[in-house]
């Protein structure tokens, strides 16, 4: 039997993990990964706020390699739930209980983010991270348990990321310098997990809720921008800044955002799921879309910290805290979301040409327009681009 997903609230108590058809129609996000991507957002909203306190006190090394640090946290746990989900969620009681302890880790993860950014204490930070992945050891060990078929990469799955666990754990011993070359090296041992787990079968996830999930945790990353923003023009009104440099930084946010989410919606995304070895490199770049669309917003607050006076920075500072999300922001979209598409040499020389001309914008004294202007200019080529490809099938 295939497992089921009613969508009411009487769940039973334990229903069998025999995995979800791939094919099944009308396959959506649930509520209740909806309510645990509202869990992930407040950890996002803590990177982004770390990032933006620690670039505007002239800091932008050590932060951005605590953003870094942060965020794969988040976005490895959550990336790992929505596979796992696509493939084994029986929304029976059980499994609402265990995705209930993944959203208590996330909020600790959470609540551990400016100790990370302010002392380089990883503790809480660890110990949230490590709450959330036992629940999925213990969710795999359950597919292993209902899955005849996939028991060996579930089994697999269940003691790698186990082992990788302990792993973490320990590093909180190491020195600082260690501390920071273990976490790279964790951080390849937790991407392997998988290519090692699934290499003599693939989990059964299905390609339109896998879209949909990462287009929902896509829009939830541009929104903390919008939100970002809009805390920073709510201090530049209390720090009674000018209204010019308040209108700049809301009308040009809006735009450049208003822009990402255009762009990274031009073209369906469950079509370039095709195979497993395709999914991996899609769903691992979002790495960089999810991180750097998150950015965006703590760039924002930046800008209005240097127009009140309040940021340790110089004006290239100041303007390369947007222009470089931005710009790494359009050069993943453009390697795993458009590139496979094929849109042809107009659109591809459009976001590369269009990511250099965002980096220079920091070196102007009107950063935040130019990359707006930018962007406007990227859209319309790129809706021409596509409208060719349309008249050409």
């Amino acid at each position: 039997m295939t497992g089921t997903h009613d969508g009411g609230s009487g769940a039973p108590l334990w229903r069998r993990m025999a995995g979800r058809d791939p094919a099944e129609p009308h396959r959506v996000a649930t509520p209740l990964e909806l309510l645990s991507d509202l869990c992930f957002v407040v950890a996002v909203a803590q990177a982004s706020a770390g990032l933006h306190h620690a670039l505007s006190g002239g800091h932008a090394g050590a932060g951005a390699l605590g953003y870094v640090m942060v965020f794969f946290s988040i976005w490895w746990a959550w990336m790992n739930f929505t596979w796992f989900a696509s493939a084994y969620d029986t929304d029976d009681a059980a499994y609402r209980l265990l995705i209930f302890v993944q959203m208590a880790g996330v909020l600790v993860l959470a609540a551990g983010v400016p100790r990370a950014f302010q002392d380089g204490d990883f503790g809480l930070v660890t110990l949230g991270y490590v709450v959330m992945r036992s629940a999925l050891v213990l969710l795999w060990l359950r597919a292993a348990q209902g899955h005849a078929e996939g028991r060996r990469s579930a089994l697999r799955y269940a003691f790698g990321v186990a082992v990788v666990q302990v792993g973490w754990i320990a590093r909180l011993a190491l020195p600082e310098q260690l501390g920071q070359a273990a976490f790279f090296v964790l951080v390849l041992a937790e991407l392997a997990v998988p290519v090692w787990a699934e290499r003599f079968w693939s989990t059964t996830w299905h390609p339109h809720h896998i879209a949909e999930r990462y287009s929902l945790f896509t829009i939830i990353v541009l929104g903390e921008s919008i939100l970002a923003a809009t805390l920073a023009i709510q201090t530049g009104l209390d720090r009674r800044l000018d209204a010019g440099p308040l209108l700049s930084v809301a009308f040009s946010g809006m735009v450049i955002v208003f822009a990402l989410w255009w762009l990274y919606f031009s073209r369906p995304a469950h079509l370039l799921l095709t195979s497993s070895k395709v999914a991996f490199l899609w769903g691992y770049g979002h790495y960089l879309i999810f991180s750097s669309a998150a950015a965006i917003g703590a760039g924002l607050a930046v800008s209005i910290d240097f127009d009140t006076r309040e940021a340790h920075i110089g004006p290239f500072g100041a303007g390369a805290a947007v222009a470089v999300p931005v710009a790494v922001f359009l050069i993943s979209l453009w390697l795993v979301h458009v590139r496979p598409h094929r849109p042809g040499p107009l659109v591809d020389g459009a976001y590369l040409a269009g990511v250099v001309a965002v980096l220079a914008t920091a070196f102007t004294g009107l950063p935040l327009p130019l990359i707006a202007a930018v962007m406007i200019v990227l859209v319309v080529i790129t809706q021409r681009g596509a409208a060719s490809v349309r008249r050409a099938l």
